[in-house]
């Protein structure tokens, strides 16, 4: 089957890395603009553009997919289906309507749909998320399934781990629809909840909430956004990592403003505790 794979984010980078491994390999990769990022604003590339340079895929760019020319790369590629995973802009019609589309989606739906689903999964104490694969629609990750995985949560689970094993289970499960007949069901709308993408005030941690609550917020952003904690003085610490003991939440890797990562007994000693 001719695909063409349409994603941005690390965790579609890691998704395509694995489908090619195991011999799906997309005829073109289309993925969001060179975009600047980090301190000094340079432009930098998006994490699937990257990884398909790597692994010697046609990589596209268009500005929106959603235009003539977008269409058009698509179209030049000739696919069966789109692939779609984490790609972070809508897609409209009339391409909806000209292919087959399937979209990786790393969570129970309809639990989950939007743009932080592993987040909030842990946030909110889930003891299990997943995978689901569906018919790409018009609306937030509301189309039909045709295949889903479940996969633990686990008590020490970040966002880093939880996301290895769910790209995995994702590769894995994409191969077996695209290898099968699909059937898609509906899902059911009285069910759905929503991922809202993480901002700064999700970031705090929240003194007044359980040691277990704050715990499960370091966790889900960890290592790729990182919590935060406001200390005695007013500093604004940065939570790297942190565990639970005796009902008491212990940090243990923290980022002081302005400086680097470092031990919380090395923080203390700097501060002379």
């Amino acid at each position: 089957m001719r695909t063409v794979y349409l994603g941005t984010a690390q965790f579609a980078a890691a998704l395509l890395r694995h489908l090619v491994a195991a011999g799906t390999v997309p005829e073109l990769v289309v993925t969001r603009p060179d975009r600047p990022a980090g301190r000094g604003r340079k432009l930098t590339a998006p994490p699937v553009a990257d990884t398909a340079r790597e692994l010697g895929i046609a990589v596209a760019q268009p500005e929106d997919v959603n235009d003539e020319s977008g269409r058009e790369l698509i179209a030049e590629a000739a696919p069966d289906a789109l692939l779609v995973c984490a790609y972070g802009a809508l897609i409209r019609e009339p391409l909806l309507s000209s292919y087959e589309i399937l979209n990786v989606h790393p969570s129970l739906l309809p639990r989950w749909r939007g743009a932080a689903p592993i987040e909030r999964a842990i946030i909110a104490g889930d003891s299990e998320t997943g995978i689901s694969i569906m018919r790409l629609v018009e609306g937030l990750d509301c189309g039909p399934v045709c295949a889903a995985v479940r996969e633990p949560i686990a008590a020490n689970d970040t966002f880093g781990t939880l996301s290895e094993r769910l790209e995995l289970r994702s590769a894995d499960l994409l191969n077996e629809v695209l290898g099968s007949p699909r059937a898609f069901v509906e899902q059911d709308e009285s069910a759905a909840s929503y991922a809202e993408k993480i901002v700064a005030a999700d970031r705090i941690l929240d003194p007044s909430s359980s040691a277990a609550e704050q715990d499960r917020v370091v966790r889900a952003l960890s290592p790729h956004i990182g919590a935060r904690a406001e200390l005695e003085d007013g500093t604004m610490l940065g939570v790297r990592g942190a565990h639970l003991e005796d009902d008491r939440l212990i940090y243990d890797e923290v980022v002081p403003p302005g400086s680097r990562a470092m031990s919380w007994e090395e923080f203390q000693r700097g501060r002379g505790e």
